[in-house]
């Protein structure tokens, strides 16, 4: 007699599972899609993107993260490629197109090998030999930079803003970074370590982008407690101040009990006396500027302005951290402890209007370790995306000196790296060897699409490069205007070592991370993914 199997279920109600070459496919197809939806940025005649939120703003850009952080994405492989735009940014601050767009080639080209019944663990197993000597490759033949090197770093910073709203002034943009670098660049145990975070970029809508400049010291969002202050003080002296100048209300729950109207009056004169106390022990060290993180006291704001003193309240904590780097100043928690030893110093502190809003502007100061860039752009969409392109070149010259070595642009590293690559390839025995060819290949879509983006034909155009390097041009580019294939060291279109290493390391790692996946199960409930059926050729990521 034959009984009767009762099916068993493990999944909750509406789960889906997709298992094998489906899901390997969809995730890949997933994958490719969000890197063609960055692909026709890349380059200086990559086209913006125009994103529209669910409130109905509007961001204009071909910044690689900023479309991606704008884009509503759903599908779980998607979100890891997204993953890595992120990471790009927040290790070496560009090339997170370069990274998204070798991530989908990766995958596009493991398809093929997939197709024909080539192992996915071989295949990552390749890759990973692959990623491995890229970075041998890469550093090989790169050049040094240093911190001197003033014209080097300005091609770098040139090269990072190409393509963008910066690049109508790029070179006098380019002269304002590598002055902001090399200002709060310090000596560390005989190592050069700048820390990017102190170039504090403020953006105002007005004016051109020519009209942008580099203070040498802070700008702080804020204007002066008390009109009758004076707007311009000459030979600052500045005190940082993080606590209250004024009567600050108990931890604990306290009351005061009065009977007659003259304690009361007793009981306002020493508030008044206290404040009083702790503007004198501030005017005491001489400071004629006072920078205050808590409040100050409608009576302590009268003195102040009676003084000739220049005072501001309620600063952020990141401004104050910035104030004390840029003027020398010391951070004062206590005003007991106040002394002249604690004032930084600054040759202007003034009020400005810049477009709408009042600004104070801490000038002049001597030797800073922390400066802005005040950013001016015709319109809200121009001044953000100068902004973004100014925060490109600071992560690319932080980056490249971080590294100390620098490659050629435009391509011509991709096609030096592919060539060396092939190399390696024929020294292995077995079915990595086709693995490590495609990774080859996959490297290529950099110079392949700067030439589509131009309206040139890549296929002509990489053989060309091929054979200019074959000839001992070491760094063959595209020049995307001409056409021609000219030295990108030469014509100074020049990028950060760092960044094409963690542009490869970051997209094969991912890369190899969706190849080993072989089952998608995606929960039933109302939170999860929703995920595409079977055999789907697409699937929305928006």
């Amino acid at each position: 007699m034959t009984r009767d199997i009762q099916p068993i279920f493990i999944l909750p109600e509406g789960a889906t599972k997709t298992s094998g070459k489906s899901a390997q496919r969809l995730n890949i197809e997933a994958a490719k899609l969000v890197a063609d939806q960055v692909r026709t940025t890349l380059g200086p005649k990559g086209m913006d993107k125009m994103l529209v939120d669910n409130m109905g703003n509007v961001t204009i850009t071909n910044d690689g993260v900023t479309i991606l952080n704008e884009m509503n994405i759903e599908h779980p492989s998607a979100k890891m490629i997204v993953e890595i735009a992120k990471t790009q940014e927040a290790e070496v601050g560009d090339g997170t197109t370069t990274a998204v767009v070798l991530a989908g080639e990766f995958l596009k080209n493991a398809q093929d090998l997939l197709d024909q019944n080539v192992h996915p663990t071989i295949i990552s197993k390749g890759y990973r030999l692959a990623a491995d000597q890229s970075q041998k490759i890469l550093e090989d033949m790169s050049e040094p930079v240093t911190i001197h090197d003033k014209e080097l770093l300005k091609s770098l910073a040139m090269t990072a803003m190409t393509g963008k709203n910066a690049d109508v002034a790029k070179e006098y943009l380019a002269d304002l970074v590598v002055e902001a670098i090399t200002d709060i660049a310090e000596d560390v145990d005989g190592k050069v370590v700048v820390d990017t975070d102190q170039i504090k970029i403020e953006k105002r809508v007005g004016a051109g982008v020519e009209d942008t400049e580099l203070i040498q010291g802070i700008v702080i969002d804020k204007d002066r407690v008390h009109p009758s202050m004076p707007k311009r003080i000459r030979g600052a002296k500045i005190a940082l101040i993080d606590a209250p100048v004024e009567i600050k209300d108990t931890e604990t729950d306290a009351k005061i009990s009065i009977t007659d109207p003259a304690q009361m009056q007793a009981f306002l004169d020493q508030e008044e006396k206290m404040i009083k106390e702790k503007v004198e022990k501030i005017l005491s060290t001489g400071a004629n500027v006072v920078i205050c993180q808590k409040g100050i006291d409608d009576i302590a704001q009268y003195m102040f302005a009676k003084r000739g003193v220049y005072a501001i309240r309620r600063v952020k904590r990141s401004d104050m951290e910035a104030l004390a780097k840029a003027t020398g100043a010391q951070l004062v928690n206590n005003l007991r402890e106040l002394s002249a030893e604690d004032l930084g110093q600054a040759g202007i502190v003034e009020e400005q209007k810049v477009g709408d809003d009042a600004l104070t502007m801490v000038r002049e100061c001597q030797n800073p370790k922390s400066v802005t860039i005040l950013v001016r752009g015709s319109t809200e969409h121009v001044a953000d995306e100068v902004k973004r392109g100014l925060a490109d070149a600071i992560g690319v010259l932080g980056a490249s000196i971080k590294k100390g070595k620098v490659v050629g642009g435009a391509g011509a590293v991709e096609i030096a790296l592919a060539k060396e690559l092939r190399n390696f390839a024929n020294t292995l025995i077995g079915k990595e060897q086709l693995a490590v060819l495609r990774f080859a290949d996959a490297i290529e879509v950099i110079p392949r699409t700067l030439a589509e983006s131009a309206g040139l034909d890549p296929i002509d155009k990489l053989a060309e490069m091929r054979a200019a390097h074959e000839k001992g041009m070491k760094w063959p580019a595209i020049d995307v205007f001409s056409g021609a294939i000219r030295d990108s060291w030469e014509d100074r279109i020049i990028e950060p070592l760092l960044v094409k290493v963690q542009a490869i390391k970051s997209a094969s790692e991912v890369a190899v991370m969706i190849l080993r996946i072989d089952d998608v199960i995606a929960s039933g409930s109302e939170s999860a993914p929703s995920m595409p059926p079977p055999g789907a050729g697409g699937m929305p990521m928006m």
